[in-house]
Parts: structure tokens; C-alpha cells; sequence
């Protein structure tokens, strides 16, 4: 049996768990870096899941003691979920999710055995495509982008 090193299973870790399909980032034609698809996913499947102990969810009054540096990352790659109301930080690619409000090919649905809602392919997802998402959806603080 091969054993991966340190290196390897910590880049496998922030690269495919919590998000229960294979992705990768890179470059994004709608802003910055984005989430591709990785392999086939088909209408329907669930493609993340928040994970206790894995992905982080902050009350209000956490977030509000956290060093000034760390509000400002947890801010930039954080939700403010409609359900908990806590601020919630993907620890896996997830956060790399880019808005396309027309034609998301993730949509949130809920979860009842879950703190937090889940993601699932709205529509057949091809390997390279850029998986995008509907901020309004689950964000309690999105209210679009400024015009």
C-alpha cells in the first residue's frame, strides 16, 4: 500500500472533502477564482454538505471577536445563512462558488438532518464547467451586486 505524504493528504483533503463531488479551482470568467467541475454531475446529486468539525459556522458574537484580519478572510468567503443565522465558512473549495443569479447550476435545498442547507446540481453539470450559485438564496446579507 502506497502511503501519501503530509503534503498530498492535506491537498486532497482541502480539494475534495465536504464537497461530495470532484472539483477543481481556477481561473473564473465571471470574478476572480472558480469552482469547475472535476468529473460528470448529473441533475440532482448532492454536491456539498456542511460538515460539523470540517466547515466552520460562527454566531454573530464570535465573528465579532475575531482578530480584525480574520473578519475580513471570514467575511470575503463566508455566508450569513437565512437558516442558523451564523456566518458559515466553507473549509473546502465551496467557497470558490461564484454568483450567476440567471442560470446556477447549484441550487440550495434543505436539509433536515443538518445544521445548514445543502447544495444540489440543478441541472447536469459537464467536467470543466464552471458550477456557479444564487447568493440570494441562502445568504441573509446578499442584496445584489452594486450596479
Amino acid at each position: 500500500m502506497k502511503l501519501l505524504s503530509c503534503a498530498k493528504l492535506l491537498r486532497y483533503a482541502i480539494e475534495q472533502l465536504m464537497l461530495l463531488v470532484k472539483t477543481k479551482i481556477g481561473p473564473s470568467k465571471i470574478n476572480g477564482i472558480g469552482l469547475f467541475a472535476d468529473q460528470f454531475i448529473p441533475k440532482g446529486t448532492i454536491t456539498w454538505r456542511f460538515t460539523p468539525g470540517f466547515d466552520l459556522a460562527y454566531s454573530i458574537k464570535d465573528f465579532e471577536h475575531l482578530p480584525e484580519l480574520a473578519r475580513e478572510y471570514v467575511a470575503r468567503h463566508c455566508y450569513k445563512s437565512k437558516r442558523s443565522h451564523h456566518y458559515v465558512l466553507c473549509s473546502d473549495n465551496a467557497r470558490f462558488l461564484n454568483h450567476y443569479s440567471d442560470n446556477p447550476s447549484i441550487l440550495d435545498a434543505k436539509d433536515e438532518l443538518n445544521p445548514e442547507n445543502i447544495d444540489v446540481a440543478a441541472r447536469d453539470i459537464h467536467p470543466g464547467e464552471e458550477m456557479t450559485c444564487d447568493y440570494s438564496e441562502f445568504d441573509a446579507e446578499f442584496h445584489g451586486f452594486p450596479k
